[in-house]
């Protein structure tokens, strides 16, 4: 069913119930997955969905409910329940009207290869990859998914808003008796994503890391590869938010305007990057706008939903959530700027360092200093005079994120970076003076 007839099937029952104010989110997704282990392919699965999420403004109450059956009846019955549920909630008094019409820069997200991908192409692209692991006598795990999905937001003050994107991605793990190598790759064409090069990547790394060493814990010169940026770096953006900041729960109370990060650290928010992802407008219908976030070490700007704004007397930044909501809104297409480095120029540049792929099982130590801990795997190398000479045993760290960004020494260009506990985003490789490394894992 197209989703404004749906639409005006919501305001029908909306209407039969007595209620003017009704906003509808309209999702739907088509997502197929290719999962491979111990060089061969044991699965294949794929999954269809659509959903409906209806939200219901009544004497200044809201409250939403959601089905994913759309049928006529089960149309008739989620509105009723969001409705029920505002009238039986408590009166909100900073609750705003539904968003007007807004003009919104549409982003081309969608490509038909990617949406018409079969499991026999993903499976020709997956057994090539297990050819370059099997051949430097590896083993061979991950995925190959790709899909396409929907998003369209409407209420009945006009807002009427689409977003439909594809998305590929790809993730292997190369292992040998005693090390591993890792890469992964993301991208709204699957045209993008070279299978092959990722395995010969994470090939190489097993093989590299072969009879680990075990070097001392301690503070190094550390070079993280794009992948290590993102699960460290993209653990704080949930704080460049003005709910976050006014109810105290985020790092940077009293330190916006402040120069807390090195010189050469430039973040924004921008939804129309050309390797970024995503709808151009945020849950409340409101068009995202491109934020500075970090220039030059110095915190600019945060993210603004509706009810933030109107408190703080600022305007929207289009990065609100679905209301009702706890977290108010974040921003979510993350572009740390670059610079003119590369990774083998900070090896050539190191006479010791620690050279790491990723990391993983990270946790806050410290929210307000910004403080975590976790550890490196699957390909951690040491650095001797300018050249990868081993694999080094996995370290855990506890690492400061205000040190490590006022500590970085050289920035790559920026990529699309994927990762395991992040969302995706772009980001540069980094080569950081003085990164904690507080012991030796025993994996």
């Amino acid at each position: 069913m197209a989703s404004d007839v749906l639409f005006e099937q919501v305001m029908d029952a909306a209407r039969a119930c007595g209620v003017a104010d009704v906003e509808a989110i309209v999702a739907s997704h088509n997502e197929a997955l290719t999962r491979f282990a111990n060089n061969a392919i044991h699965q294949n699965v794929a999954e269809r969905a659509s959903h409906l999420s209806v939200r219901a403004l009544v004497d200044g109450r809201t409250a939403r409910a959601s089905t994913n059956r759309l049928d006529r009846e089960a149309i008739r019955d989620v509105v009723a329940q969001a409705i029920a549920l505002a009238r039986a909630s408590e009166p909100d008094s900073d609750l705003l009207p539904l968003s007007e019409p807004s003009a919104y820069l549409r982003a081309a997200r969608w490509f038909e290869s990617t949406a018409q991908a079969t499991p026999g192409g993903r499976a020709r692209a997956v057994a090539e990859a297990i050819r370059v692991v099997e051949g430097a006598g590896q083993t061979a795990a991950g995925i190959y998914s790709t899909g396409e999905a929907s998003f369209s937001l409407f209420n009945s003050r006009g807002v009427e808003m689409h977003h439909r994107e594809t998305m590929a991605r790809f993730s292997i793990t190369a292992m040998s008796a005693d090390s591993s190598g890792w890469a992964k790759a993301s991208a709204c064409d699957a045209s993008g994503l070279d299978p092959v090069a990722l395995a010969q990547s994470a090939a190489r790394k097993a093989t590299l890391s072969r009879a680990p060493r075990e070097v001392a814990p301690g503070r190094y010169t550390v070079i993280l590869e794009p992948a290590a940026v993102l699960d460290l770096v993209g653990q704080m953006f949930g704080d460049f938010s003005a709910t976050a900041v006014r109810d105290g729960r985020s790092f940077l109370s009293d330190r916006i305007g402040k120069k807390i990060f090195g010189g050469n650290i430039f973040i924004y928010d921008d939804v129309l990057h050309p390797l970024q992802s995503g709808a151009p407008f945020d849950g409340e219908g409101v068009p995202r706008r491109r934020l500075t976030l970090v220039e030059g070490g110095v915190v600019r700007d945060i993210a603004y939903s509706r009810a933030a704004a109107a408190l703080a007397g600022a305007q929207p930044t289009g990065h609100g959530f679905p209301l009702p909501n706890e977290f108010g809104e974040a921003p979510v297409n993350i572009v740390i700027a670059g610079g003119e480095s590369s990774v083998d120029r900070m090896v050539a540049s190191s006479e010791r360092a620690i050279l790491v792929t990723r990391l993983w099982y990270i946790r806050e130590v410290d929210p307000y200093q910004k403080i975590f801990t976790g550890m490196t795997r699957d390909g951690t190398f040491l650095v001797e005079d300018g050249a990868v000479t081993s694999g080094v045993r996995n370290f855990r760290f506890n690492q400061g994120l205000m040190e490590m960004l006022s500590n970085a020494e050289a920035l790559s260009a920026p990529e699309r970076a994927s990762g395991e506990e992040t969302f995706d985003m772009v980001a540069p490789a980094m080569k950081v003076r003085d990164f904690r490394f507080s012991e030796v894992t025993r994996f």
